[in-house]
Protein backbone atom coordinates (compact mmCIF):
# COMPACT_ATOMS: atom_id res chain seq x y z
CA UNK A 1 0.00 0.00 0.00
CA UNK A 2 2.16 2.85 -1.09
CA UNK A 3 1.98 6.32 1.24
CA UNK A 4 0.13 8.26 -1.03
CA UNK A 5 -2.60 5.72 -1.02
CA UNK A 6 -2.77 5.94 3.03
CA UNK A 7 -2.55 10.15 2.90
CA UNK A 8 -5.84 9.70 0.61
CA UNK A 9 -7.54 7.25 2.57
CA UNK A 10 -7.02 8.97 6.14
CA UNK A 11 -8.73 11.98 4.46
CA UNK A 12 -11.39 10.15 3.56
CA UNK A 13 -11.81 9.15 6.54
CA UNK A 14 -11.73 12.83 8.30
CA UNK A 15 -13.86 13.90 6.18
CA UNK A 16 -16.33 11.45 6.98
CA UNK A 17 -16.11 12.07 10.84
CA UNK A 18 -16.72 15.94 9.67
CA UNK A 19 -20.28 14.51 8.15
CA UNK A 20 -21.14 12.35 10.95
CA UNK A 21 -20.52 15.33 13.52
CA UNK A 22 -22.78 18.04 11.28
CA UNK A 23 -25.35 15.16 10.77
CA UNK A 24 -25.30 14.68 14.41
CA UNK A 25 -25.33 18.57 15.19
CA UNK A 26 -27.95 18.82 13.15
CA UNK A 27 -30.43 16.10 14.47
CA UNK A 28 -29.74 17.88 17.72
CA UNK A 29 -30.54 21.08 16.61
CA UNK A 30 -34.01 19.72 14.95
CA UNK A 31 -34.28 17.99 18.12
CA UNK A 32 -34.28 21.32 20.21
CA UNK A 33 -35.52 23.28 18.09
CA UNK A 34 -39.15 24.52 18.70
CA UNK A 35 -42.01 26.72 16.77
CA UNK A 36 -43.01 30.26 17.08
CA UNK A 37 -46.48 29.80 18.98
CA UNK A 38 -48.39 31.01 21.89
CA UNK A 39 -48.10 28.22 24.73
CA UNK A 40 -50.98 25.39 24.60
CA UNK A 41 -51.79 22.34 26.24
CA UNK A 42 -54.61 19.34 25.11
CA UNK A 43 -55.42 16.94 28.30
CA UNK A 44 -55.58 13.04 27.20
CA UNK A 45 -57.67 12.53 30.20
CA UNK A 46 -58.51 13.55 33.60
CA UNK A 47 -55.23 13.63 35.97
CA UNK A 48 -52.86 12.63 33.00
CA UNK A 49 -50.33 15.03 32.15
CA UNK A 50 -51.15 17.62 29.38
CA UNK A 51 -49.25 17.92 26.10
CA UNK A 52 -47.61 21.00 25.31
CA UNK A 53 -46.88 22.86 22.09
CA UNK A 54 -42.88 21.59 23.05
CA UNK A 55 -42.04 18.80 25.04
CA UNK A 56 -40.04 19.16 28.38
CA UNK A 57 -36.76 17.75 26.33
CA UNK A 58 -37.21 20.51 23.87
CA UNK A 59 -37.75 22.65 26.76
CA UNK A 60 -34.84 22.05 28.59
CA UNK A 61 -32.00 23.15 25.86
CA UNK A 62 -33.57 26.27 26.70
CA UNK A 63 -33.52 25.72 30.33
CA UNK A 64 -37.40 26.30 30.11
CA UNK A 65 -39.67 23.98 31.79
CA UNK A 66 -43.71 23.42 32.05
CA UNK A 67 -44.06 20.92 34.22
CA UNK A 68 -42.47 18.94 36.90
CA UNK A 69 -41.92 15.07 38.11
CA UNK A 70 -44.69 12.80 36.50
CA UNK A 71 -43.86 10.52 39.21
CA UNK A 72 -44.75 13.15 42.23
CA UNK A 73 -47.52 14.62 43.91
CA UNK A 74 -46.31 17.86 44.21
CA UNK A 75 -47.10 21.27 41.98
CA UNK A 76 -45.87 24.61 41.43
CA UNK A 77 -48.01 27.22 41.82
CA UNK A 78 -47.10 30.57 40.21
CA UNK A 79 -49.58 33.86 39.23
CA UNK A 80 -49.23 36.00 36.80
CA UNK A 81 -49.92 39.81 37.78
CA UNK A 82 -50.55 42.61 35.27
CA UNK A 83 -51.43 45.01 37.41
CA UNK A 84 -53.39 45.33 40.98
CA UNK A 85 -56.68 45.20 41.64
CA UNK A 86 -57.18 44.53 45.55
CA UNK A 87 -57.05 40.60 45.59
CA UNK A 88 -53.21 39.83 46.22
CA UNK A 89 -53.30 40.48 49.99
CA UNK A 90 -55.99 37.85 50.35
CA UNK A 91 -53.96 35.26 47.87
CA UNK A 92 -50.77 36.03 49.65
CA UNK A 93 -52.99 34.98 52.86
CA UNK A 94 -54.15 31.77 51.99
CA UNK A 95 -50.96 31.08 50.94
CA UNK A 96 -49.33 31.42 54.32
CA UNK A 97 -51.83 29.36 55.60
CA UNK A 98 -51.00 26.64 53.65
CA UNK A 99 -47.04 27.55 54.00
CA UNK A 100 -47.38 27.18 50.16
CA UNK A 101 -44.51 28.99 47.87
CA UNK A 102 -45.40 30.67 45.09
CA UNK A 103 -43.70 32.53 42.12
CA UNK A 104 -45.49 36.06 40.94
CA UNK A 105 -44.47 36.83 37.64
CA UNK A 106 -44.84 40.67 37.09
CA UNK A 107 -44.37 43.56 34.75
CA UNK A 108 -42.58 46.17 35.69
CA UNK A 109 -45.10 48.66 36.02
CA UNK A 110 -46.68 46.65 38.87
CA UNK A 111 -43.75 46.75 40.83
CA UNK A 112 -43.24 50.68 40.00
CA UNK A 113 -47.05 51.26 41.24
CA UNK A 114 -47.18 48.46 43.90
CA UNK A 115 -43.60 48.04 45.45
CA UNK A 116 -44.84 47.69 49.17
CA UNK A 117 -46.72 44.15 47.93
CA UNK A 118 -43.64 43.28 46.23
CA UNK A 119 -41.83 43.81 48.97
CA UNK A 120 -44.44 41.69 50.71
CA UNK A 121 -44.40 38.99 48.30
CA UNK A 122 -40.62 38.95 48.61
CA UNK A 123 -40.26 38.78 52.38
CA UNK A 124 -42.73 36.27 53.24
CA UNK A 125 -40.51 33.63 50.80
CA UNK A 126 -42.31 33.98 47.59
CA UNK A 127 -40.07 34.41 44.21
CA UNK A 128 -40.91 37.27 42.28
CA UNK A 129 -40.25 36.52 38.54
CA UNK A 130 -39.89 38.38 35.55
CA UNK A 131 -42.98 39.12 33.37
CA UNK A 132 -41.11 41.83 30.76
CA UNK A 133 -41.57 45.71 31.50
CA UNK A 134 -44.77 46.18 28.75
CA UNK A 135 -45.87 43.10 28.37
CA UNK A 136 -45.52 42.68 24.69
CA UNK A 137 -45.78 39.44 22.35
CA UNK A 138 -42.14 38.70 22.69
CA UNK A 139 -42.16 37.04 19.11
CA UNK A 140 -41.85 40.39 17.62
CA UNK A 141 -38.86 41.02 19.17
CA UNK A 142 -35.80 39.77 17.57
CA UNK A 143 -33.13 41.67 18.83
CA UNK A 144 -31.08 41.27 21.57
CA UNK A 145 -30.85 44.83 22.81
CA UNK A 146 -34.56 44.99 22.91
CA UNK A 147 -35.13 41.82 24.50
CA UNK A 148 -32.83 42.50 27.06
CA UNK A 149 -34.20 45.72 28.24
CA UNK A 150 -37.55 44.60 28.93
CA UNK A 151 -36.23 42.29 31.36
CA UNK A 152 -33.30 44.57 32.78
CA UNK A 153 -35.77 47.53 33.31
CA UNK A 154 -37.82 45.34 35.30
CA UNK A 155 -35.07 43.34 37.28
CA UNK A 156 -33.61 47.46 38.02
CA UNK A 157 -37.37 48.22 39.58
CA UNK A 158 -37.43 45.31 41.07
CA UNK A 159 -34.06 45.87 43.03
CA UNK A 160 -34.83 49.15 43.63
CA UNK A 161 -37.81 48.22 45.70
CA UNK A 162 -37.06 45.17 47.32
CA UNK A 163 -32.63 45.88 47.69
CA UNK A 164 -31.60 42.74 46.16
CA UNK A 165 -31.12 41.39 42.88
CA UNK A 166 -34.59 39.93 41.25
CA UNK A 167 -34.22 36.48 40.37
CA UNK A 168 -33.89 35.14 37.04
CA UNK A 169 -36.66 33.42 36.16
CA UNK A 170 -38.95 34.66 33.22
CA UNK A 171 -42.52 34.27 31.90
CA UNK A 172 -43.48 35.03 28.31
CA UNK A 173 -46.82 37.60 28.07
CA UNK A 174 -49.52 35.27 27.35
CA UNK A 175 -47.27 32.66 26.97
CA UNK A 176 -45.86 33.76 23.38
CA UNK A 177 -42.52 32.98 22.70
CA UNK A 178 -40.10 32.25 19.55
CA UNK A 179 -37.21 29.66 20.00
CA UNK A 180 -34.90 33.14 19.67
CA UNK A 181 -36.91 34.23 22.51
CA UNK A 182 -35.48 31.47 24.61
CA UNK A 183 -32.27 31.14 23.25
CA UNK A 184 -32.02 34.87 24.60
CA UNK A 185 -33.44 34.35 27.80
CA UNK A 186 -31.39 31.28 28.26
CA UNK A 187 -28.17 33.18 27.23
CA UNK A 188 -28.99 36.46 29.70
CA UNK A 189 -29.09 33.92 32.24
CA UNK A 190 -32.93 33.69 32.71
CA UNK A 191 -35.16 30.74 33.06
CA UNK A 192 -38.19 30.13 31.30
CA UNK A 193 -41.41 28.95 33.06
CA UNK A 194 -44.54 27.93 31.20
CA UNK A 195 -47.11 26.10 32.71
CA UNK A 196 -49.01 22.79 32.65
CA UNK A 197 -52.79 23.87 34.26
CA UNK A 198 -54.98 26.90 33.82
CA UNK A 199 -57.83 28.53 33.33
CA UNK A 200 -59.72 31.45 32.04
CA UNK A 201 -59.69 33.55 34.92
CA UNK A 202 -58.28 36.66 33.67
CA UNK A 203 -61.30 38.25 32.22
CA UNK A 204 -62.46 40.53 34.69
CA UNK A 205 -65.84 41.26 33.22
CA UNK A 206 -66.19 37.52 32.49
CA UNK A 207 -65.18 35.60 35.96
CA UNK A 208 -65.74 32.15 36.52
CA UNK A 209 -67.91 30.91 38.91
CA UNK A 210 -66.42 28.70 42.25
CA UNK A 211 -67.74 26.00 40.48
CA UNK A 212 -66.39 26.22 36.97
CA UNK A 213 -63.16 27.43 38.61
CA UNK A 214 -63.02 23.61 40.93
CA UNK A 215 -63.95 21.76 37.90
CA UNK A 216 -61.12 23.09 36.22
CA UNK A 217 -58.77 22.97 38.60
CA UNK A 218 -59.28 19.77 40.66
CA UNK A 219 -59.95 17.68 37.42
CA UNK A 220 -57.34 19.06 35.25
CA UNK A 221 -54.32 18.65 38.42
CA UNK A 222 -51.68 16.28 37.91
CA UNK A 223 -48.49 15.69 39.17
CA UNK A 224 -45.49 17.76 38.63
CA UNK A 225 -48.37 20.13 37.77
CA UNK A 226 -47.13 24.34 36.77
CA UNK A 227 -50.38 25.61 37.97
CA UNK A 228 -50.90 29.73 36.54
CA UNK A 229 -53.62 31.79 37.99
CA UNK A 230 -54.30 35.27 37.77
CA UNK A 231 -53.99 37.84 41.03
CA UNK A 232 -56.39 39.45 39.51
CA UNK A 233 -58.68 37.43 39.41
CA UNK A 234 -61.95 37.76 42.10
CA UNK A 235 -62.66 33.90 41.42
CA UNK A 236 -59.20 33.45 42.87
CA UNK A 237 -58.71 35.27 46.08
CA UNK A 238 -62.33 33.54 46.94
CA UNK A 239 -60.89 30.39 46.38
CA UNK A 240 -57.44 30.07 46.92
CA UNK A 241 -57.77 28.16 50.71
CA UNK A 242 -60.60 25.76 50.02
CA UNK A 243 -58.62 24.94 46.56
CA UNK A 244 -54.92 24.50 48.39
CA UNK A 245 -57.11 22.94 51.30
CA UNK A 246 -58.45 20.02 48.05
CA UNK A 247 -55.10 19.60 46.52
CA UNK A 248 -53.70 18.92 50.23
CA UNK A 249 -56.48 16.36 50.83
CA UNK A 250 -55.79 14.72 47.65
CA UNK A 251 -51.99 14.32 48.65
CA UNK A 252 -50.23 16.85 46.98
CA UNK A 253 -47.14 19.16 48.09
CA UNK A 254 -46.49 22.29 47.36
CA UNK A 255 -42.71 23.35 46.24
CA UNK A 256 -40.83 26.68 45.07
CA UNK A 257 -40.26 26.49 40.66
CA UNK A 258 -36.50 26.24 41.53
CA UNK A 259 -37.30 22.42 41.97
CA UNK A 260 -38.21 22.22 38.39
CA UNK A 261 -34.69 23.13 37.47
CA UNK A 262 -33.11 20.87 40.64
CA UNK A 263 -32.48 23.85 42.03
CA UNK A 264 -33.23 24.06 46.17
Amino acid sequence: MSKAYRVRMAAVGVFLLLVLAVGTWLAAKREAAVEAASWGLSFPQPGESPVGNATAAELRAYDAAYIGSTEEKVLYLTFDAGYENGHTEAILEALAKHKAPAAFFVVGTYIRENPELVRRMASEGHLVGNHTWHHWDMDKIGDLATFRKELEDTAAAYQEAVGREMPRYYRPPRGIYAQENLEMARDLGYRTVFWSLAYVDWKQDQQPSREEAFDKLLNRVHNGAVVLLHSTSATNAEILDELLSKWEEMGYRFAPISELFGKE
